[in-house]
């Protein structure tokens, strides 16, 4: 009996974890993301540090990206380099793949440098997680959409509503 007992209970268990390992992955595979995906304006903030060359230098950055949902963005912010703060402006462009994943290059004409980045889409498109690819940098960041989709419209019509009043 309480052989029969266990084996039902871990059979239970068995099936829901499978179950529930499932359904996240259906639902992931129905959505597919493209560089339209990304339009509009992302508030990013990074942080680590220049390895290369030695020694190591703290690095920190906040921006906006904007991303013209056909593979273009531009950015404007400040850096600090060990220290040092650079504001910067630069332009670039962006790949989308089918699942999320995704890589922006962006040249930063202050710092005379182009940037190269890996992302992965998250919370339906309002946050990219992202890590710096180039050789001798070490950071990551979050770029979170300034006006997540629908706000955009209604602060819109907030802007035009106090404007006639």
């Amino acid at each position: 009996m309480k052989r029969l007992v266990i084996a039902k209970a871990f059979t239970i268990a068995a099936v829901t974890a499978l179950a529930l390992g499932i359904a996240p992955a259906a639902n992931a595979a129905d959505k597919e993301c493209s560089n339209a995906t990304l339009k509009g304006t992302f508030a990013h903030n990074a942080s680590g540090f220049v390895t290369s060359p030695p020694p190591a230098v703290p690095l920190a950055s906040v921006s906006t990206i904007t991303f013209d949902g056909n593979g273009a963005l531009s950015e404007t912010g400040i850096i600090s380099l060990n220290g040092n703060i650079v504001p910067a402006t630069g332009t670039g462009t962006y790949t989308v793949n089918a699942d999320c994943t995704g890589t922006f290059a962006v040249q930063i004409p202050p710092l005379g440098i182009t940037g190269h980045t890996f992302f992965v889409i998250d919370d339906s498109g309002n946050e990219l997680q992202i890590i710096e690819t180039d050789p001798g940098t070490v950071a990551t960041a979050v770029a979170r959409r300034q006006f997540p989709v629908g706000d955009s419209e209604r602060r819109a019509d907030q802007l035009t509503q106090s404007e006639t009043q």
